[in-house]
């Protein structure tokens, strides 16, 4: 069997006033966001070379057959494949997830709290023959808070363009249109009538914020934040004490952020602190507070805390620490949990809220 060859077709290149000669740029499509979005917009070109050089392994491989079946298997017996999360309660219902050795998804199940009756609300198998896809892949799965709705975000193309859909769990029938080109996350609002979602541009990045009317099929989305730079990309997310919801946008290595209140009707984010260039920080909220973990005069961060997002006075929480990597923090109703990283070892440490006292969780080996 021959050697499959791509074609040569010479190319003069500059850079730094250094010329070269390359002899397969021209497989570097513009469109190549298209292609992952619709397979057939491949050069025939390429894909003919695609399909040779697969051809030519298959060839060269096919002795070693059983062999790769003894090595899959071995690897796969490795792997727990029965295995379920731990459950997370939330004010009426346990939540977690399950995979079985017999299938290939995750299932998420529900029991109400003190009830012995199981619920499944998603099996990504029966999800996938449904649809009759050959690739399947699963952004978000999240429920609404007043536990009715499930939404969940799939890409079937491989092109990590996610499309939302929002579904009756009773029912199992979608109630609103489906949002395409997003970056998959799902954020409900409190009082279950909108969903926050990330719009993806042609470039593949996440630069516009949108609001989503559940029931709506018709009218366009509601645009509440919108990212003018192209080196930088959005979320959005719930506050730890669910009374904001915080817009952040960053780059690799400056950040910026936003809030606005879960109850406006109208959406207006505020501006916390305004992006300078090589800060990273990053704003949650509890107890009437608010926790900056920022890089800002700390090059291995640090936790800076205020009364006021209107008038802030940040005051230190957790100072910087020499060779020290603080991490942020996580808000229980009466603890702080938060942690370090030194000597290449990570630590936890748990502040009670009510006496100020803080520790380090001490684990065995």
């Amino acid at each position: 069997m021959k050697v499959p060859y791509l074609k040569k077709k010479p190319e003069l290149k500059t850079c730094h006033n250094i010329e070269w000669e390359d002899n397969y740029s021209w497989i570097h499509q513009k469109n190549i966001l298209e292609v992952l979005k619709d397979k057939k917009k491949l050069d025939p070109e390429v894909k003919k070379y695609l399909d040779e050089e697969n051809s030519y392994a298959e060839h060269h491989l096919k002795d070693t057959k059983k062999l790769q079946k003894t090595l899959f298997d071995e690897i796969k017996g490795r792997i727990k494949l029965d295995d379920e999360s731990l459950p997370y309660k939330d004010h009426t219902y346990e939540y977690w997830t399950k995979t079985t050795a017999s299938g290939n998804y995750s299932k998420k199940l529900r029991k109400k709290i003190n009830s012995e009756i199981t619920e499944e609300i998603w099996n990504g198998d029966e999800e996938k023959k449904i649809l009759d896809t050959e690739y399947f892949g699963v952004g978000d799965l999240e429920v609404s808070n007043n536990d009715k709705y499930l939404g969940y975000s799939l890409d079937i193309k491989g092109s990590e363009y996610y499309t939302i859909y929002i579904r009756d769990i009773q029912t199992k029938k979608n109630i609103t249109k489906e949002i395409t080109e997003t970056s998959g996350s799902i954020t409900f609002s409190l009082d279950d009538k909108y969903i926050f979602y990330t719009k993806l541009d042609e470039n593949h990045r996440g630069r516009k914020i949108y609001r989503h009317e559940i029931g709506n099929f018709t009218n366009e989305d509601e645009l509440i934040f919108e990212e003018k730079s192209e080196a930088f990309t959005v979320s959005i997310g719930l506050s730890s004490d669910e009374k904001y919801y915080f817009i952040n946008t960053s780059d690799h290595n400056t950040s910026e952020q936003y809030y606005f209140n879960v109850d406006e009707d109208k959406p207006n984010p505020k501006l916390i602190i305004k992006r300078e260039k090589g800060t990273l920080y990053s704003v949650s909220s509890w107890d009437g507070k608010f926790y900056n973990h920022t890089n800002k005069d700390a090059e291995d961060f640090k936790i800076d805390v205020s009364d006021s997002l209107e008038n802030q006075n940040w005051k230190s929480f957790i100072s910087a620490k020499e060779e020290v990597l603080i991490g942020g923090c996580t808000f229980l109703n009466n603890w702080i949990i938060r942690s370090e990283t030194s000597n290449a070892l990570d630590k936890l440490f748990v502040k009670n809220i009510s006496t100020g006292k803080e520790e380090e969780l001490i684990f065995s080996e």
